[in-house]
C-alpha cells in the first residue's frame, strides 16, 4: 500500500481527485469505458467536489457502481447515500450509467440485482474511507472476509450507528438504520485500484489500527495492505498517529 499524507483535507482531495481522474481516463484509453466504485460519507466532500470539477472526463462512457445503502431509508431522506451522489456526482458530471442500491423492499434480492451487474467485467478503480471503527464499506468488525458474493445484507454496529449520528445526518441514534446493503471486503479487493481517502482526526485511531495492526476480521480496512495497487490519502490530522515507517 502506498502512502500520501498532505497538510489539509482539502489538499488532500484535490491530490486524490488526480489520480482517480488519471486511472479513468487510462481505463477509457484502453478500455473504452470505466467502471467505478463511489463511496459516500463525510469524508468523501471535497474529494468528490474536486473530481466532479476536473475537465476532459467523458462521464458517458463511466460506469457507477456505489458500496453500501441503508436498508428500509428512503431516497429522499438527507442522508440516503442515493440521494448523496445523485448530488454530488450524478447531476454534476452528467454520469447516465450508474446502479444505485435501493434496499427499500427486498435488500437480498437487491443484493443479487446489483451484484449480478458488478459481476460483469472488472471494476477500474474503487473510491472508499474508513469507519471510525476500522469498517471499509459498512462492513463493521468482525467483517467477513472469506463470503465471495459481492453485496451483502449486514447489521450496523454501536460505534458505525454513532458516527454516523455524529456527521449530523441523523438526529438520533435511534433515527440511524439498524441494518444497511454493503459491498463485500472480496468484492472491494476485485478493483484493479482502489483509493482510499482518509482524512480529519477522528479518523486517526483506525488509521493507525489498519496500518500497524494485524491484518484482522476485527479490523476490517486492514485487508487493504493485501492489494497490489491501493493508495491512501491521509491529511496531518488522520495521520497524526503514525510513527516511523508510516509518517510522511
Amino acid at each position: 500500500m502506498e502512502l500520501k499524507t498532505f497538510e489539509d483535507k482539502l489538499t488532500l482531495g484535490k491530490a486524490a481527485a488526480a489520480l482517480a481522474g488519471e486511472l479513468i481516463q487510462a481505463a477509457l484509453r484502453e478500455r473504452g469505458r470505466a467502471r467505478i466504485i463511489a463511496a459516500t460519507g463525510a469524508s468523501q466532500f471535497d474529494f468528490l467536489s474536486s473530481l466532479t470539477g476536473l475537465d476532459g472526463i467523458d462521464w458517458k462512457r463511466v460506469t457507477m457502481f456505489h458500496l453500501d445503502e441503508y436498508v428500509g431509508l428512503p431516497a429522499q431522506h438527507p442522508a440516503s447515500f442515493r440521494r448523496y451522489l445523485r448530488e454530488r456526482l450524478i447531476e454534476k458530471t452528467g454520469i447516465v450509467d450508474f446502479h444505485l442500491l435501493n434496499p427499500e423492499g427486498n435488500a437480498e434480492a437487491e443484493c443479487r440485482r446489483v451484484g449480478k451487474l458488478i459481476r460483469e467485467a472488472p471494476t477500474d478503480v474503487a473510491f472508499v474511507g474508513i469507519g471510525e471503527n476500522g469498517h471499509l464499506a459498512f462492513n463493521d468488525p468482525p467483517a467477513d472476509f472469506e463470503t465471495q458474493e459481492p453485496y451483502l445484507v449486514v447489521k450496523l454496529d454501536e460505534r458505525c450507528r454513532r458516527q454516523q449520528m455524529g456527521e449530523g445526518w441523523f438526529r438520533t441514534i435511534e433515527d440511524v438504520p439498524e441494518r444497511a446493503v454493503s459491498m463485500s471486503i472480496h468484492q472491494i479487493l476485485q478493483s484493479r485500484a482502489i483509493l482510499c481517502i482518509v482524512p480529519e482526526l477522528r479518523k486517526a485511531e483506525a488509521v493507525k489500527a489498519t496500518l500497524c495492526e494485524p491484518i484482522s476480521p476485527m479490523v476490517p480496512a486492514s485487508i487493504l495492505r493485501t492489494h497490489p495497487n491501493t493508495v491512501m490519502f491521509l491529511d496531518r490530522d488522520s495521520a497524526s498517529l503514525l510513527e516511523g515507517r508510516y509518517h510522511h
